[in-house]
């Protein structure tokens, strides 16, 4: 008798099994008798926000100051996310434009340069034009770090000559 249910329990055990597939689920936007609007979607509860938005909301709109170890971040991530398209100088002339992609605008044009850090922040984050937004890819103070390089860029093609300290003494 014992030898019999040893057998049995297996293939009794075995036949009660109920997969992930066939379990009873509502779908998501599917018609529900539990709720009282009839649907299986839920709204949020008003004030609810995901885990680490508010600190990467309050570092999206305080911009960091400029040190040179933020600089030295923005360069390395520029360099990593900007430059195949808009070039190691900013001039819009990176590797995947000479393949054939549309060339990005120079970062040393009028409209760029008075551009507020808060649309270049902007438009890193959603993207413009054919440019798709990096929102997902780079952290907001790795945002604020890469406009801080791009201000660099700029500012290094508006200094004088004579305005760069000991310049004299590095011409032949």
């Amino acid at each position: 008798m014992t030898r019999a249910a040893l057998l049995f329990l297996p293939l009794a055990l075995s036949a009660c099994r109920l997969e992930m597939v066939q379990q009873r689920r509502l779908d998501t936007y599917g018609a529900s008798a539990i709720w009282p609007d009839g649907t299986t979607a839920r709204p949020l509860p008003v004030g609810v926000v995901a885990r680490g938005d508010l600190a990467r909301d309050a570092v999206a709109v305080n911009p960091p100051e400029a040190t040179p170890a933020l600089l030295a971040r923005g360069q390395e991530r520029y360099g990593i996310y900007c430059a195949p398209c808009h070039g190691s100088a900013g001039d819009g002339d990176g590797m995947i434009p000479r393949r054939g992609f549309p060339h990005p605008p120079s970062y040393h044009t009028a409209r760029l340069r008075a551009a507020p850090a808060p649309y270049i922040f902007d438009v890193i984050s959603k993207g413009y034009g054919v440019m798709y937004g990096y929102a997902a890819r780079v952290e907001p103070a790795d945002r604020w770090a890469i406009i801080a390089y791009i201000r660099a860029l700029q500012l290094s093609r508006q200094v004088a000559l004579s305005a760069v300290p000991d310049a004299r003494d590095r011409l032949p």
